[in-house]
This record gives structure tokens, sequence and C-alpha cells, in this order.
């Protein structure tokens, strides 16, 4: 990230002030005042190619005058490395050994018989090992911009949202550059989440449209269309997030229902 974001910045905002982290000064993105505008998160969007600068809506958790995490100070750029140094299989896999009680390296050691049970009820139909990433789609073009911009009209309407701008290649991308450690308790590593997302955005269109204290919102081009292609995507969901089932759905045959033609994924880490 250039360290003066405020010369990449359009004339034509609103109120705002720029953002830095805990690791130093420098920011790491910028940030309105006031609830995004109508039709400003879109017309941002569009131009991402020509400024580099990518659109977020920002909500806080909580009501707090702090707006946590984005006036908060709550921002760890540092703790993030290199988004493309993962292959997102091999994230997805580990993740999802973990779950299962597969990962050699887990601290925690085999589950005993009665959790083991209860786990690979939750998985069913898969098991502990784990099933691979979905095949990718056809995604055509234009398709997850028309998707992205019509998914933040839905969630202003929804409620507020402040806009924030961050420099990176894709909203992805703009998870790690910002600091963003909502899935702590997960992944410590954002660059990780982001190697996935930037993988689900070349498989299926998915674009990074809205980021809370710990919650992420997607917009998806193309959605499977059917249960059977919903589940091995369910299984990586599950795996970037496992609340989804365990504090959500409680299996991941009914997580992959609500997938079924869903232009819109939701994430949430407790």
């Amino acid at each position: 990230m250039t360290s003066d974001l405020s010369r990449l910045l359009p004339a034509t905002l609103p109120p705002g002030r720029l953002v830095g982290g805990e690791d130093g000064p420098e920011p790491l993105l910028w940030i309105s005042d006031a609830p995004a505008p109508a039709g400003l998160w879109q017309q941002l969007h569009r131009a991402h190619p020509q400024s580099g600068l990518w659109p977020l809506l920002l909500v806080p958790l909580g009501d707090g005058a702090d707006y946590r995490p984005w006036l908060s100070g709550e921002l760890f750029p540092a703790s993030a490395s290199d988004p493309t140094l993962y292959d997102p299989d091999a994230l997805l896999r580990r993740w999802w050994q973990q779950l299962g009680g597969t990962d050699e390296d887990a601290p925690e050691g085999p589950l005993d018989t009665e959790d083991a049970a209860e786990l690979h009820a939750a998985l069913a139909p898969f098991g502990p090992a784990w099933p691979g990433t979905a095949p990718a789609v056809a995604v055509p073009d234009g398709a997850p911009g028309i998707e992205a911009r019509g998914l933040a009209d839905v969630l202003l309407s929804a409620r507020d949202a402040r806009l924030g701008l961050v420099e990176a290649g894709s909203g992805a991308e703009a998870l790690a550059a910002c600091g963003w450690s909502g899935p702590l308790n997960h992944e410590d590593d954002t660059a990780k989440i982001a190697a996935v997302l930037a993988d689900w955005e070349r498989r299926f269109g998915a674009q990074v449209v809205q980021v809370g204290f710990d919650t992420l919102e997607l917009s998806v081009a193309v959605p499977p269309a059917t249960l059977a292609e919903a589940l091995p995507l369910a299984a990586e969901h599950t795996a970037f997030c496992p609340d989804l089932v365990f504090q959500g759905t409680g299996t991941l045959t009914a997580y992959a229902e609500g997938l079924v033609a869903a232009h819109q994924w939701s994430f949430w880490w407790d």
C-alpha cells in the first residue's frame, strides 16, 4: 500500500478520514464519516480498475462511537503474510482435517468415540477425509460486478454502513491489506482467508462487499444450482468458517440446501 493513500482518493468523496492500525501510523483505509450515500459504492466499484481502490461497506461491532474495528485501531496488517503464498485447496484441506480430528499436528489429539460420531453426522455425507474442492464454473463476463453492485444495494437498504476504500487489487486482497482480523479465533493470518476468497472469485465470481468486526458478506455470480453441486461447496465453507454449521444449521447438508441458487454468502466467526 502506498504511504500516501490520500493522493489516490477521488476529490468527490463525502467527508471522511484516513485510518491506521496498531502497527503504525501509515493509513490503511479511508472511511466515510457518515453512512455511504446511495449509489457511491457502485460508482467506486466500477472505477476500481482505474483507481486501484477497492470499496467496502463497513459495519461495526455494536453501537459504540469507536465503530469497532474501523475507528478503534483494531487493524493488524503486520500479522498478515502474502495471500499468493498459499494453495487454497491445501488451506481448506488442513482446516477440514482440524475439524475432523485427523490433523496430525493438532494439539488436541484424536476425538473420543462419541464426539467423533457426532462430528461425522454433522459433516455428512463427507467423513473426516477432505472431499476436495467444488469444480469451477463458467463465470460470464461482467456478472461478478453486477452481482456485487446489486448486493450493495440490498445491504444498504437493510442497515447503515460506512464506505471504506482500500488500495488493493480485489476485495480479498483488501482484507489482508487493511489488517482485518475477523476470523482470528479460527485463523490468525488473514492472508490465508484472502487466498481462499480470491480462489472463490476465480471459480464462482464471488466478491467481497461488506465487512464487519467478525462478519463478511460476499456476492456470488454463479451459485450452485442443485444440492449435489452445493454439497462440496458447503464443505469448503464449513472448513473456512465452522461456526456456520456448528453454531448455525447443525449439519453440513442443511447448510448446503441454503446455498442452492443463493447469490449471497454470509460468514461469521465467534
